[in-house]
């Protein structure tokens, strides 16, 4: 089920790709860092920026490694994720959603809801920064 409501800067979600983008824009599902908070005025949109199981060839700045303690649910699941920080993207929250664990005992459906924060929040907006050619102020963080 789409989020109805901005997340928290820094929350993983999922986000559908699929709808209306084209190759070699991203083009399926794919876990996905909010990087913008709530701007008033700005509803049902959020700025985020993809995540990647698979290592970009070749590493570049704007790229960087995530280690989860706890893996997010299939097919998603890898302890390693790299954030691509060149593919930057403002999106309607319909296109979003929390990670899906399962439903629990009782029937009821489960999200997984994790936020990146501190250092690696930095890296990632180091990263979003080398992407879009604002590398001198990457200093700053």
């Amino acid at each position: 089920m789409a989020l109805d409501y901005h997340p928290k800067t820094g929350t993983i979600v999922i986000c559908d790709f699929s709808k209306g983008f084209v190759k070699p824009e991203m083009v399926k599902k794919r876990p996905a860092v909010i990087i913008s908070p709530r701007f008033r005025r700005r509803n049902k949109l959020c700025t985020i920026v993809p995540l990647s199981t698979t290592p970009p060839n070749p590493i570049m700045k704007y790229h960087c490694k995530l280690e989860f303690d706890e893996p997010l649910p299939k097919p998603y699941n890898s302890p390693f994720h790299w954030v691509k920080g060149d593919m930057l993207a403002t999106v309607s929250l319909n296109r979003l959603f929390l990670p899906y664990k399962g439903k629990n005992t009782q029937g009821k459906r489960e999200y997984v809801v994790k936020i990146i924060k501190g250092d690696d929040f930095i890296k990632i907006q180091k990263c979003i920064l080398y992407a879009i050619g604002l590398f001198r102020l990457t200093n700053n963080l």
